[in-house]
């Protein structure tokens, strides 16, 4: 293992959640490092987007691990790739994929249990077979269960919790690193799941899901922020373009 992957492991620490505020290129990673993150994460959709293409892994393979070679260049901080369903049709494909991510100087990925495109996830059976192809690479793979997309919080219930430690202990088994539940808000639901897997868990923050400390409470080790910091990023650039071309003064300029 190599020591950036040692290094990226050892933040998630259930209680002390490691903060990943999401960016999608070299620019962006260096702003981010710059406040104080102790780790980079980029985020698909916005890396998709900002190169003019859907999230999904319409953006190819080879754009994707360049993009992340430039990132990595840019900071000594650990980087984790959003690598989306691992960019390949069965475990040896995914394999040899996370491999070329490795070799590009990736610490982590996060990993999906759907294919690109479909809202069925895959078979606990199957996704845990891409986890464990995925984790022979050596990266710390932070494997994402998708089973609350799409829920309503007046659904939930003790099924879909079943539902996450079902896979969670697959994917543990299979060698990953750490359990990603995104969409999920519900505190009592997220320490539940906490405290029922060995794997540290990421939530996805978003409006309603409290504070880092909150969530240090329910055992979450990590906390990521999507393509929100993209998304933000792009409407101030838009807002502030709109000011300028109506006219108005704005408080910067090119040195």
């Amino acid at each position: 293992m190599s020591d950036a992957v040692e290094r990226f492991k050892a933040l998630h620490v259930a209680g002390d959640p490691l903060v990943l505020f999401n960016i999608w290129d070299a620019g962006s990673a260096r702003a981010v490092a710059k406040a104080g993150a102790k780790a980079i994460a980029t985020g698909s959709y916005g890396v998709a987007e900002a190169q003019g293409f859907k999230d999904g892994e319409a953006f190819a393979i080879e754009d994707a691990l360049r993009n992340l070679e430039r990132i990595v260049s840019v900071t000594d901080l650990p980087v984790t790739l959003d690598f989306e369903t691992g960019y390949g049709a069965g475990p040896a494909e995914v394999a040899a994929s996370v491999k070329r991510a490795f070799d590009a100087g990736a610490a982590g990925i996060n990993m999906e249990d759907r294919m690109p495109g479909e809202t069925a996830l895959l078979g606990v059976a199957e996704a845990a077979e891409r986890v464990a192809a995925a984790a022979s690479s050596g990266l710390f793979v932070n494997a994402r269960c998708d089973v609350y997309r799409g829920v309503k919080p007046e659904d939930y219930g003790q099924d879909l919790i079943d539902a996450v430690l079902t896979r969670a202990e697959a994917f543990a088994k299979a060698g990953a690193g750490g359990l990603f539940v995104p969409f999920l808000g519900d505190h009592a639901a997220i320490t539940t799941i906490c405290a029922a897997t060995p794997l540290p868990v990421n939530i996805l923050w978003g409006p309603g899901r409290g504070t880092r400390a909150e969530l240090a409470n329910c055992g979450v080790a990590r906390i990521s922020y999507g393509h929100g910091p993209w998304a933000a990023a792009m409407d101030w650039l838009s807002e502030q373009a709109a000011a300028v071309f109506a006219g108005e003064i704005v408080p910067y300029a090119a040195a």
